[in-house]
């Protein structure tokens, strides 16, 4: 190169003294370049790529916790061999290799795990927590305090939220709801606390029109929440469209995945969901049912409808003998 630039004597010394550092410049950066990555898995190896051609500077520089760099700046069949033979590309170094500013978020704290890494953890703050007592959540699951629902939201359910204070209930007695929400029963027997929507939006199609339990058309699914809250019991769909005056299953056409079951009594259809596993049951989940036979559990009875075809609902928990 500077036999080239001695070639054009016409050059001044300041030209050539700039185009020498742009040179290195470029010659620097092309060293400096790397892989940015979004994780360093438990091999210590990096994982799912973020960007390549970046270097430690510009990688690291949003100071979020798991962000890596590999110096290799590699060929993109390199990158994707290590990927998915290798379990990643290797000499991966953390962008944060301490707990020091680092903010994880609200609920949550930085620790050190055993391996020296920093790491996010759930760490809810329960100082405001004055109910001591359990709480129904609203996946209608009991947890023993707010504080224990917190750190269940933290890893991995942002929408739950505390329902009413106590256990979860199976009826809407001595269910406090907090604001203006109003207790519900779900088809499944168990007590929420909903707000209940007053305005519906226009209905604009008739795909919209749903057939309740309770044989009543209405117009849209916000109309059927809106019917149940005001009565403060699930009315449920019993199929999409509007209701038909059906003799038999057979006059009911179901949405794919559900089946039709006969209500003798109302001389109604539903459709409904048939091919759910069911849990292993707990001695006190048994239910006795409406055709007055005891089930396990409310699982097995509608296994128990669905093979029959006709509809069953509980009628009470326990021993259809017991009461």
């Amino acid at each position: 190169m500077l036999r080239m630039l001695r070639k054009h004597q016409q050059l001044r010394p300041g030209m050539i003294l700039l185009f020498l550092s742009l040179c290195h410049l470029i010659q620097d950066q092309k060293v400096q370049a790397g892989n940015c990555w979004l994780q360093q898995g438990r091999n210590g190896r990096c994982q799912v790529l973020y960007m390549p051609g970046m270097s430690r500077e510009e990688c690291c520089r949003s100071g979020r916790l798991g962000t890596s760099w590999t110096e290799e700046d590699v060929p993109n069949s390199t990158l994707f061999r290590w990927m998915i033979f290798s379990g990643g590309a290797p000499n991966c170094m953390l962008c944060k290799e301490t707990c020091d500013n680092v903010d994880c978020g609200p609920g949550k704290r930085c620790k050190m795990s055993k391996r020296s890494k920093p790491r996010c953890v759930c760490a809810p703050d329960c100082s405001n927590v004055t109910w001591k007592g359990p709480v129904c959540g609203s996946d209608g699951r009991t947890y023993k305090d707010e504080c224990a629902l917190l750190k269940a939201k933290c890893k991995g359910h942002p929408d739950l939220e505390v329902q009413y204070q106590g256990k979860c209930k199976k009826t809407c007695r001595d269910v406090l709801c907090p604001g203006s929400s109003t207790c519900v029963v779900d088809q499944t027997n168990n007590a929420y606390c909903v707000t209940c929507n007053r305005i519906c939006p226009e209905v604009t199609s008739p795909d919209q029109y749903l057939c309740g339990n309770d044989g009543i058309i209405y117009a849209s699914a916000c109309h059927l929440r809106r019917a149940t809250c005001l009565l403060g019991r699930s009315i449920g769909v019993a199929y999409e469209g509007k209701c038909v005056k059906a003799k038999s299953c057979e006059d009911i056409r179901c949405s794919a995945g559900k089946k039709c079951l006969w209500d003798a009594k109302m001389s109604r259809g539903r459709c409904a969901v048939c091919n759910e596993p069911c849990p292993e049951q707990r001695p006190d989940e048994a239910v006795c049912a409406s055709d007055n036979a005891t089930y396990p559990s409310e699982c097995i009875m509608k296994q128990a409808a669905c093979s029959m075809g006709v509809l069953l609902e509980v009628k009470h928990s326990g021993s259809c003998n017991c009461k």
